[in-house]
């Protein structure tokens, strides 16, 4: 089975300390592993409006990216990355808060509409639907007035707990990702999230 052949790697996120550990971060707590875990050097790259490193996964040299422009304009440094190295939508796996997963489930899919998530609409106005996304669950408050002081607000330690263990599993699943495809690796989330974390 063939590997997916991403060459960029995006973690959405606000930047600043105001923004750290909320739950809207957490794509950036799934890059930032995905940075350790590689031995990969982040570094603010101003024209390209985001954190950069390259790593090697699993075989693969990929670019990691952070936006840090605000959350709403995250297509400004996921267009600019994949228009520098020519890079197509489908070689692009984005990384982002998931209000319809409850905490500790992920799940990854191909394409697909914004979902109500202003990162992921900037990013398709630019580049299109065709890119990857990992969904990190963070569940849903339960009132569509109460959502964005939600997203922005950090999860109690049970929860925060579970998005983590979700992080973990997102990036130890970029190697299979690249070396066993994508059924492999949503076969691997899946079953992960419907045991439980």
């Amino acid at each position: 089975m063939a590997g997916l052949p991403l060459t960029l790697i995006v973690g959405l996120g606000n930047p600043g300390p105001t923004y750290a550990r909320t739950r809207h971060n957490a794509g950036f707590d799934f890059l930032d592993e995905l940075a350790r875990s590689t031995g990969a050097s982040l570094r603010r790259e101003a024209r390209h409006h985001g954190e950069l490193a390259r790593a090697s996964i699993a075989g693969t040299e990929v670019w990691l990216l952070k936006p840090m422009t605000f959350m709403n304009l995250s297509g400004q440094a996921v267009g600019s990355i994949a228009g520098f190295y020519r890079i197509p939508p489908r070689s692009i796996l984005v990384a982002h808060d998931e209000l319809d997963f409850p905490p500790g489930v992920v799940r990854l899919k191909e394409g697909g509409g914004a979902g109500g998530h202003n990162g992921l609409r900037d990013i398709m106005a630019r580049l299109g639907d065709e890119f990857w996304r990992l969904r990190i669950g963070i569940g849903h408050p339960g009132d569509r007035g109460a959502v964005l002081d939600y997203v922005l607000g950090r999860p109690p330690a049970a929860e925060a707990g579970l998005i983590h263990e979700a992080v973990l599993a997102a990036a130890d699943a970029v190697p299979v990702m690249l070396t066993d495809g994508a059924q492999k690796a949503m076969n691997r989330l899946h079953v992960r999230g419907a045991a439980g974390p």
